[in-house]
């Protein structure tokens, strides 16, 4: 079964997510924007064994620490899908606008595309293409243990922005409903920022949603 702990990181208090299969202790960090050192601890701690990194997009909070932990690691970088190519080329302009620590170069092992799947010991996770905050946004789902790591599609209460280039309003929507809303009700979303929610909850209440 897919395990997981969610560690925000970066002044913007991005919530990297470290999983893992609880059979192989086989992990795989997704988003980790930056503290690098404090990521690595907590896989220690946890007593699990680094094998990939997943990124959902490649703004700056999310994509930051990357490089470094892939090549501290020598981890394979797996996502997010191509049309965030330009995000990533944009990395350094990014630290730089953010004041965060210049963030290494470096290019995916592997883009994602839509309904693929990505392996961690025993567990497969599917991935889903949602663009509309960024161009090239995926997200990662697991259905046995109803959880699915949306990135900055979806939070609680609110969705994300789309004024960044290449975002799009109406693209985010249907993202989110005909991507996010077929996984169930019960599925539990882990946001790149802030606290979880569920499918659910946010069809019916969130007021950027409109009871979609």
């Amino acid at each position: 079964m897919l395990r997981y702990l969610t560690v925000p990181v970066t002044p913007f208090q991005q919530n990297c997510s470290i999983v893992w299969c609880d059979e192989t202790m086989q992990a795989a960090v997704i988003d980790p924007g930056g503290e690098v050192d404090r990521l690595i601890a907590e896989m220690q701690r946890l007593g699990v064994t680094p094998t990939a990194l997943w990124l959902t997009h490649a703004h700056i909070d999310h994509a930051g620490g990357t490089g470094e932990m892939a090549r501290r690691l020598d981890l394979p970088i797996i996502g997010p899908h191509q049309g965030d190519l330009f995000w990533i080329e944009q990395l350094p302009e990014q630290s730089r606008m953010f004041r965060f620590p210049a963030a290494e170069p470096f290019l995916p092992t592997r883009w994602l595309e839509d309904g693929d799947t990505v392996t961690l010991g025993h567990t497969e996770v599917a991935v889903r293409h949602c663009p509309g905050h960024t161009p090239g946004h995926v997200v990662f789902h697991h259905a046995g243990a109803q959880r699915c790591f949306v990135g900055d599609v979806l939070f609680a209460g609110s969705i994300g922005r789309t004024d960044f280039p290449g975002g799009d309003h109406d693209t985010l929507i249907a993202s989110i409903t005909q991507r996010l809303w077929p996984m169930g009700d019960e599925t539990v979303f882990i946001p790149g920022h802030g606290p979880e929610s569920t499918f659910g909850r946010e069809r019916r209440f969130n007021p950027y949603l409109g009871g979609t």
